[in-house]
């Protein structure tokens, strides 16, 4: 199968792992800006996670000239008022490790009962090729976990426990988390616009 290519604006090898394979089943492969080294960090100037997903996307787009996504994702505590939300990535100060912002969030709830510890992941996809522009937001609910559960997964996986669900992301095997994340709610929306997207192109592909 001939894949289309997609450029993800993210030096993160695990986002463009978990994206890989969802969209890998359409043909689609995403690439990383590892492999384009003039691109360095895109510094995030947004107030919203959409903001910020189209200002990496537009930036992607301008300096190769290809059709470009970009996803931004926060996770947003209801008891702290949505911290630490567009700013989950440097939430314990400018390139924090993983651990990091978990134990920062961690130490912030700490004490606080379940139901203090109700948060929302979400994240926003936005596409774009010079000619058009869309996107696709995926959210799922859950609880902020007391201590770290899970050796899998990145970012807040190991303390953030879907509702519903007795696991933290971090204790779930890579295909049962990408069923019901909310990167993969994002991107399974994005692909009812890619698949006519790549038909305009004339490079059919089937939606699974």
């Amino acid at each position: 199968m001939l894949r289309k290519k997609l450029i993800l604006a993210t030096h993160n090898l695990h986002k463009q792992k978990e994206m890989n394979s969802i969209l890998s089943p359409l043909g689609i492969l995403i690439v990383g800006l590892d492999e384009f080294s003039h691109i360095g960090d895109i510094e995030e100037t947004g107030t919203t996670l959409l903001e910020n997903a189209y200002i990496k996307a537009k930036t992607v787009y301008k300096l190769t000239g290809l059709p470009s996504m970009a996803d931004d994702t926060g996770l947003e505590v209801d008891s702290l008022d949505g911290a630490p939300g567009v700013y989950s990535a440097r939430y314990a100060g400018k390139n924090p490790t993983y651990q990091e912002n978990c134990d920062k969030l961690l130490l912030k709830l700490k004490g606080y009962p379940k139901e203090k510890r109700v948060a929302t992941f979400k994240t926003v996809i936005a596409f774009v090729d010079g000619e058009r522009e869309h996107h696709a937001e995926g959210v799922v609910k859950g609880v902020i976990v007391d201590k770290y559960r899970g050796v899998d997964g990145f970012g807040y996986d190991p303390i953030f426990q879907p509702e519903s669900q007795s696991q933290t992301y971090a204790e779930m095997d890579t295909e049962e988390k990408n069923r019901i994340s909310h990167r993969f709610k994002a991107l399974d929306k994005i692909k009812e616009f890619l698949v006519p997207y790549f038909k305009r192109k004339g490079e059919n592909i089937d939606l699974k």
